[in-house]
């Protein structure tokens, strides 16, 4: 299947938009690259206008959380955007957390294709218990004024993955029957990079609709969140859910605790 700004564009029209208006995207395509948040940096140093996406087949020097590495190979969807938030009003009351927001677009998208995905916080996506995606977000401020969020996300579409993950092929696969397997690896035309990107420019959208709608984030988000056991401070603590700031609640006997976390 084609990639490239040309197909993503394709791809997105056909896509039905996830709320409100769909946002006037600037594409950008590479074929291979160090980093799509470095290459983010450099158009938005040039005064490039906003939302503004760019999305690689391929990154040699990936990162996720905290610096972690994340292996990029081709057939995944590894994309950084810039995107307005929250009406361009940074002391609105109302104001979502961006990993919640974000996450949960891209859930309802995920969940419009028949599956069922949980957000394990704080920015990772899960699909039958295996890392779907992994979302880095961070508001842009500049001179104490909001002036939007940047987004980092990786997902695995039909490209090979470390154990504990999951492609989409596989979860799609195992929702639909049998799609045939090429060289160890699932394929299935939603899961093909250009359709997957569109589905995930869609989730954004959502996101952004929703981003001064904190209490309905928060609402929705915690339905889905992933309730396993949490370790905190060497010892298991029952999640109790989400704060309206997007922190974890812990609950141990009659102990709750609030855990925030910085990107």
């Amino acid at each position: 299947m084609a990639t490239g700004s040309g197909a993503i564009a394709a791809a997105l029209r056909r896509c039905p938009p996830a709320g409100g208006e769909p946002l006037p995207w600037q594409l950008r395509w590479r074929p291979v690259c160090a980093s799509t948040e470095l290459e983010l940096d450099r158009l938005l140093a040039t005064g490039c206008r906003v939302p503004v996406a760019v999305i690689a087949r391929r990154q040699s020097r990936g990162h996720g959380q905290q610096g972690r590495v994340w292996h990029s190979p081709p057939g995944g969807l590894w994309l950084s955007a810039a995107l307005p938030w929250g009406g361009g009003d940074g002391g609105h009351p109302g104001l979502a957390a961006p990993a919640l927001a974000l996450s949960l677009g891209l859930c309802l998208q995920l969940e419009g294709l028949g599956l069922r995905p949980q957000i394990k916080w704080p920015n990772d996506l899960l699909l039958n218990g295996r890392k779907l995606a992994g979302i880095l977000p961070r508001l842009r401020w500049r001179a104490g004024r909001l002036q939007g969020c940047r987004v980092g996300v990786g997902l695995n579409g039909v490209n090979r993955v470390p154990p504990g993950a999951i492609a989409l092929a596989e979860g799609l696969r195992q929702g639909a029957n049998g799609s045939p397997r090429r060289n160890g690896l699932l394929h299935h035309p939603l899961a093909q990079p250009a359709p997957l990107a569109a589905l995930v420019l869609r989730g954004l959208e959502w996101a952004v609709a929703a981003s001064a709608q904190a209490e309905l984030v928060r609402r929705q988000a915690e339905h889905r969140l992933w309730r396993a056991s949490h370790l905190h401070c060497g010892q298991s603590w029952a999640v109790d859910g989400l704060a309206l700031d997007g922190a974890l609640r812990l609950r141990r006997g009659a102990q709750l605790v609030e855990l925030r976390r910085d990107f």
